[in-house]
């Protein structure tokens, strides 16, 4: 459940806990985890909408 709950902190779902340490180095880590789970979101839309709508007949 580890997994999702950091998942949920990096979109802004979910509080994050407030006895996390709080560095410079780790918001710098979770804004560089943020864009690139981001752009993989967005890789995988791109590839299912290639996949099944934009299909050559």
């Amino acid at each position: 459940m580890g997994v999702l709950r950091q998942l949920a902190e990096y979109f802004y779902i979910k509080k994050r806990d407030p006895n996390a340490p709080h560095t410079k180095w780790m918001q710098y880590m979770h804004g560089i985890n943020r864009i690139s789970l981001f752009m993989f979101l967005v890789g995988l839309i791109i590839i299912i909408l290639k996949l099944f709508v934009f299909r050559k007949h």
